[in-house]
């Protein structure tokens, strides 16, 4: 974020008093000198008309006769400098600069030696703020270096307050255009100069904007974790000391949240911001956000949107005489068509290759080396599509080795495309080992992050390699070697946030204030709606305080220490007697690994989408039929409808492994649409032990013996439970060491400290999977939810959880299959086995389920040996499943 020199900081309010016409000449110099503390305070905060209105009556001031002309002069330059800059904000940046250039030919006719560097110091650095913010680094950094030399000359023979405050601007400035141009040495060590010199001068919005730029410069050099805890301590100080600098924050926020794969998040953030900068007609930042925003598009696989947005950011920042921005836009605009022409039956055009490579040249000559070789990419990936795999190759030779600083989606799209070239002469073997060396790449960059969000959403980028793999894999055959090297490859690219050894540490003192805040408004929310009350407010404070406990979450250090995928050997090491089916799709065809009596097998099942389809409807009969009193007609009705979806699904999904699996427990690991699937309302599964687990990878970790010693059972009841009156007391009898929880005690804290270092912990409580935001799915207890964030940071979580509620074996699926939700986030934590539903349950059906399996369990049954006696007597009714080790 570059700041211009016009940035004011605490404590210089103007209360921007009208013109009086007739003024005498002091009374004309001090009213324009306030309006121009108002303007600045208006400019700060990107109040960028409201600036301009005050400067120009400011300078209408000026013209009353009888000034000082030295004190004109002085007034007017500051005037006009800031001006400038606010024009060029809200118009062409050329006009701003040649403004500029008109008041730098002023300024030597100023007879104050001192006075005149401190205004041409006011003058360059906005000039090369804007040309910085236009994508002219080069050009800014050496008017830059002029600035900060002066400066620092004037700093040595003394301490003007004002010198020392554009002297922490211009470092700020300069430390953020050396992160533009990824030299992240000089840009930390100006940024750090800049908050050291803030703190040691009592400039605390100074300081905060270079911690906003330190987050920038550590962003580009690809430590998104440390970016967002810059960008959280600037979210602060900018809510308590300047809140108009927050939506250029966000904009960089939403930038990071892409770069970790998060685009619906950042979109959502963006989609708030633009509104506002557009009220206020901040030009630059408006077709920036645009831009990042048709990026998330993009990511998120809305090429409509994406194109649009990119196309109006395109058409913004040319008009602004912002070459370098606007052909970032384009890049954008072409990766759009790029996607559209690789995805379409017929062979792309060669109009569609030359944009691309003339894009590519024209990103060069703009010195945007890491976009120009992204362009170039494409084109490659063009010509192999077109069969022209020599011409590809030539364009490949083009492409530089990618920089420490390259993007991680630029190295997958490198990995991709040289990939998809080794395939096209042939060469099978260099395109998976491409894909290997990818997939690792993505996983180093994984294995720094601190988030399950973050963690999760990363695999984005990893997708079509993957996807790739996979597919090639397949070509090969049916054996049972090419079975075992499919597991390989799938176990390499889904569910990778299960991977983890997760580091003890428990909630954050901040983010457990952000966590309350956000149960206290969830409260106020619900009690609005159900009241009839306006909840505009409420939605907007409730959306800003998820956002802002997630990114809590997200600058923590890493989750956790990650541990190896497992080979097929491994697993069938570990099943014993039971199968494990691991389920893929390449294109619409869904897939089976079936690993039993120390086989690997491949069975080829059909359509992919048939099967989702199935998935779909099943889950919508089981949550139609959930209600405690449906009329029986129509809960006649419906069943029917759903045993006729459970049958279609298992036809498809289980019986034709019944010749390998036999009547074994199974351990099954779903893809997509698959994670909803309650299995024990298959036919197959009746009564059948099973567990389903997001990855074998994960599955092998949670059936290991060296975990921490558990003692003791807790049992907690929720409120509103109406039909499920004394289910926790009948409970109690099953477990002499249980301690028990009802209402009145089951309290967020008295329920998290429960559940430390526990056995077993069951959760009788209203729930609900939230699926734009699954770290705040949620248990409903007496003083609020408990969000999947808090059990996710309990030092030991139980061996095994019981969550008696609705919906919360529910994920969010992301690409790569990496499912998040209340048991993922359990699973992902260090809980061994979680039992859940996957749809709606009602109360009574419920408190039986449980009743049954407990009375299993204390009779020494596994986990999902308990289940599934517990599940045969209604499947409809009681859709739980047994996640994790089973």
């Amino acid at each position: 974020m570059s700041v211009p020199a016009h940035s004011s900081g605490p404590g210089r309010r103007g209360t921007g008093p009208a013109a009086r016409h007739g003024a005498d000449p002091e009374q004309a110099v001090a009213l324009a000198r306030e309006l121009h503390r108002s303007a600045l305070d208006a400019a700060t905060a990107n109040r960028y008309p409201s600036a301009i209105r005050q400067m120009r009556r400011g300078l209408t001031l000026l013209d009353v006769p009888g000034i000082n002309p030295e004190q004109r002069l002085e007034v007017r330059t500051r005037l006009l400098a800031t001006l400038a800059f606010c024009l060029a904000e809200t118009g062409n940046v050329d006009d701003g600069l040649t403004l500029l250039a008109g008041v730098d030919a002023e300024l030597t006719a100023l007879r104050d030696g001192t006075l005149r560097t401190v205004l041409w110091t006011r003058v360059n650095l906005n000039r090369a703020t804007l040309l910085c913010r236009v994508g002219r680094m080069e050009e800014g950094i050496a008017r830059l270096d002029d600035v900060v030399a002066r400066l620092e000359g004037v700093v040595a023979r003394g301490t003007d307050p004002e010198v020392v405050d554009l002297l922490v601007l211009a470092l700020s400035n300069r430390g953020n255009a050396h992160g533009e141009v990824y030299r992240g040495d000089r840009a930390i060590r100006d940024l750090d100069r800049a908050a050291a010199l803030a703190d040691a001068h009592d400039l605390p919005l100074r300081a905060a904007i270079a911690k906003h730029a330190l987050g920038n410069a550590v962003q580009r050099a690809g430590d998104v974790p440390a970016a967002l805890r810059h960008y959280h301590e600037a979210n602060r100080a900018f809510q308590e000391l300047e809140p108009g600098l927050l939506l250029r924050l966000r904009i960089d926020q939403a930038e990071a949240m892409i770069s970790v794969g998060l685009a619906d998040e950042a979109g959502r953030l963006l989609d708030e911001v633009l509104p506002e900068l557009r009220r206020e007609r901040i030009g630059q930042d408006v077709a920036e956000a645009e831009l990042l925003r048709a990026a998330a598009a993009l990511q998120d696989g809305d090429l409509v949107l994406a194109k649009r947005t990119a196309g109006a950011a395109q058409r913004k920042l040319a008009r602004r005489g912002s070459p370098a921005w606007a052909a970032v836009a384009g890049l954008i605009a072409l990766r759009v068509d790029v996607s559209r022409a690789l995805g379409a039956p017929r062979r792309p055009t060669a109009a569609v290759v030359a944009r691309a490579v003339a894009l590519s040249g024209e990103l060069a000559a703009l010195k945007l080396a890491d976009q120009a070789a992204f362009a170039l990419v494409l084109a490659a990936r063009l010509e192999i599509r077109r069969g022209a795999a020599d011409r590809a190759a030539e364009l490949l030779r083009g492409v530089p080795e990618p920089r420490r600083t390259t993007p991680i989606d630029h190295r997958m799209l490198l990995r991709l495309c040289r990939a998809e070239l080794a395939l096209a002469r042939g060469n099978r073997r260099v395109a998976l080992a491409q894909a290997r060396a990818g997939l690792a790449e993505l996983g180093r960059m994984r294995d720094r992050l601190g988030d399950l969000e973050l963690v999760s959403g990363t695999a984005v980028h990893g997708r079509e390699l993957g996807e790739l793999a996979v597919r090639l894999v397949l070509r090969g055959g049916d054996s049972a070697t090419d079975a075992k090297r499919l597991f390989t490859w799938l176990e390499r690219t889904r569910a990778q946030l299960y991977r983890y050894d997760p580091v003890e540490s428990g909630v954050d003192a901040e983010l457990a204030e952000r966590i309350t805040e956000v149960r206290r408004l969830s409260r106020a929310l619900l009690r609005a709606r159900l009241d009839g009350l306006p909840t505009a407010r409420l939605e907007v404070l409730l959306r800003a305080s998820r956002r802002a406990a997630n990114q809590l979450g997200w600058g923590a250090g890493p989750w956790g220490t990650p541990r190896p995928v497992v080979d097929a050997d491994e697993v069938l090491a570990r099943l014993g007697d039971r199968a494990m089916v691991s389920y893929a799709v390449a294109d619409d065809e869904l897939i089976a690994v079936v690993l039993v009596d120390g086989r690997v097998r491949m069975v080829r099942l059909g359509s992919a989408a048939e099967a989702t389809e199935g998935a779909r409807r099943l889950h919508a009969d089981l949550n139609a039929l959930a209600p405690d009193h449906l009329p029986p007609p129509l809960a006649e009705v419906i069943s029917t409808s759903a045993r006729r979806q459970a049958d279609k699904l298992d036809r498809v999904l289980l019986r034709p492994l019944a010749p390998m699996v036999g009547d074994r427990e199974l351990v099954v690991v779903p893809t997509g649409a698959l994670h909803v699937v309650p299995w024990g309302v298959l036919p197959t599964c009746a009564n059948r032990p099973t567990a389903a687990a997001p990855s074998a990878t994960a599955w092998v970790s949670a059936t290991r013996e060296d975990r921490d010693p558990a003692n003791g059972v807790v049992l907690v009841r929720g409120p509103g439970l109406l039909a499920a009156q004394g289910e926790i007391e009948r409970l109690a009898d099953y477990h002499a060491d249980a301690k028990l929880l009802g209402v009145t005690e089951a309290r967020v804290g008295a329920v998290l400290e429960a559940l430390d270092g526990t056995r077993l912990a069951h959760i009788a409580a209203h729930g609900e999977h939230e699926p734009e935001n699954a770290l705040f799915s949620r248990l409903e207890l007496v003083d609020g939810a408990l969000f999947a964030h808090e059990v996710g940071r309990v030092r030991r979580l139980p061996h095994q959880v019981v969550l008696a509620a609705c919906e919360l074996a529910l994920n969010r699926v992301r690409p790569g299959d990496e499912p998040l939700g209340f048991a993922g986030a359990l699973l992902a934590s260090g809980a061994r086995t979680v039992i859940a539903a996957s749809s709606k349950v009602g109360d009574q059906p419920s408190a039986a389920a449980m009743a049954d399996f407990h009375r299993n369990l204390a009779g020494g049954a596994s986990p999902a040996v308990a289940l599934a006696d517990a599940v045969a007597a209604d499947p409809l009714r009681r859709p739980f499943v047994c996640l994790g080790s089973g």
